[in-house]
């Protein structure tokens, strides 16, 4: 259902000003899941085939180097191919949270979009877009500028999209751990045949972690939400993320990992080098081991363990983990401590 913007009211914030996850409502929102699998609602099921969580590792020292076709091999062992991909509609969606330059370990770097844009153009998509809902900015297409992805996109000729702005689109909550009874999705993201996550290798201080999971929050328009989407933060941080991606259902996460970003990212942390790019079938499974590459266990990342058996895996033992192995990649990250956030990024994404 298309239809006028209509702010969705503002939660009351339990005293804290973050809702808590509870193992009561974890397991209503699991016995839910049972009646009607979440899932099923998440699988591309084609790429997902055999059911199987699938990440592949590969090991990318710049961003001078042939990410194309290293990432249309992920692609592939991931399961994903142009015949599945040919005629279907592709949005992009990177981590583009504020003005920053390249070299910041802040955004996903245009290199990599380009690379994803190709691959999907390369294999007959129908429409591929590019599009985000920061949440310091007001103005995607200006992030765009500074970073210098606006020439790129122009280039392949694949229009970018503010998704702070416009339509949108009110869909069921499909798992239901905040209070929103649905959530408000930007038109170009509800009418998507495949949403894929480009995120970027970050730490975060409220949410331990921000990569493919976290990154979906700029699908959700901040003229509904607020900046820095500040509803989805004050109904928790850890439930909102799995609501959205139960909700959005992306079908693949893309993970630049070449620069990331350690201590108090999301925007105040320091760039670091880490060389890796990761894809996943799974969002999940591809945010745990991209975890375990920085030196991180996802079961202490609190989105990952709750959304572990619900929404993907994140057991290495139950993860199709390709490409190279995760010791031989692992660099480790001066992690943040939870909670202790500088005012200027106390609401990141």
């Amino acid at each position: 259902m298309t239809e006028d913007l209509r702010i969705p009211p503002t939660p009351t914030p339990t005293p804290t000003g973050r809702a808590k996850l509870t193992r009561r409502r974890l397991g209503i929102a699991a016995g839910a899941a049972l009646a009607a699998p979440i899932a099923a609602k998440l699988a591309w099921d084609q790429v997902r085939g055999s059911r199987s969580a699938k990440v592949f590792v590969a090991s990318l020292p710049g961003y001078e180097t042939d990410i194309l076709s290293v990432l249309r091999t992920a692609l592939q062992e991931v399961g994903v191919s142009a015949a599945l991909v040919r005629g279907k509609s592709i949005l992009l969606k990177p981590n583009l949270i504020e003005p920053a330059t390249q070299d910041q370990g802040v955004l996903t770097h245009p290199a990599v979009i380009h690379a994803a844009a190709e691959v999907f153009l390369g294999w007959g998509a129908r429409t591929v877009l590019v599009g985000d809902g920061p949440g310091h900015c007001r103005d995607a297409r200006l992030v765009a500028d500074v970073c210098g992805l606006k020439p790129i996109l122009r280039d392949l000729k694949v229009p970018f999209v503010d998704l702070n702005h416009g339509r949108v689109v009110a869909r069921r909550n499909a798992l239901g751990l905040t209070t929103l009874s649905r959530l408000y999705l930007s038109e170009a993201v509800a009418a998507a045949d495949i949403v894929v996550s480009v995120a970027k290798l970050k730490t975060h201080h409220w949410a331990g972690v921000t990569l493919s999971m976290k990154n979906m929050f700029g699908t959700l328009p901040g003229i509904c939400y607020g900046w820095p989407k500040n509803v989805l933060h004050e109904e928790g941080i850890n439930p909102s993320i799995l609501d959205v991606i139960a909700t959005v259902k992306p079908s693949l996460a893309i993970i630049d990992g070449i620069v990331g970003m350690e201590g108090d990212g999301p925007i105040m942390g320091k760039p670091r080098h880490a060389g890796v790019l990761v894809v996943g079938n799974n969002l999940v499974a591809a945010d745990a081991t991209a975890t375990r590459l920085i030196g991180g266990n996802p079961e202490d990342v609190e989105h990952l363990s709750n959304a572990a058996g619900l929404l993907g895996p994140i057991r290495e033992d139950q993860i199709d983990q390709r490409g190279e192995p995760i010791a031989r990649l692992a660099t480790r990250f001066l992690l943040p401590v939870i909670g202790a956030a500088t005012p200027r990024s106390s609401l990141g994404g």
